[in-house]
């Protein structure tokens, strides 16, 4: 039984840094899109309205953007390619 119990937390102490790596690759590839949908968007605003500068305020105004896409590129201090 003990032998069963070292085997389970041998097993636990192996995969779990493997969790914590993962979510931390997940968020970066999360992070990665949300810089790509903002740069498309902005993208799309500029042949749509035929301007040459674009602010998250403005894309978020027009629809561009969702509230949370606003809000989490705000947080991780996306900025707009002009």
């Amino acid at each position: 039984m003990s032998i069963v119990l070292f085997i389970i937390a041998l097993l636990i102490l192996i995969i779990l840094p493997n969790v914590g790596s993962q979510r931390q690759r997940a968020q970066s590839v999360s992070d990665q899109a949300l810089v790509e949908v903002v740069q498309t968007q902005a993208n799309l605003y500029r042949d749509q309205f035929d301007t040459k500068s674009v602010s998250l305020d403005d894309l978020k105004k027009e629809g561009f953007l969702s509230e949370a896409q606003y809000q989490k590129a705000v947080k991780e201090e996306i900025k707009v390619k002009n």
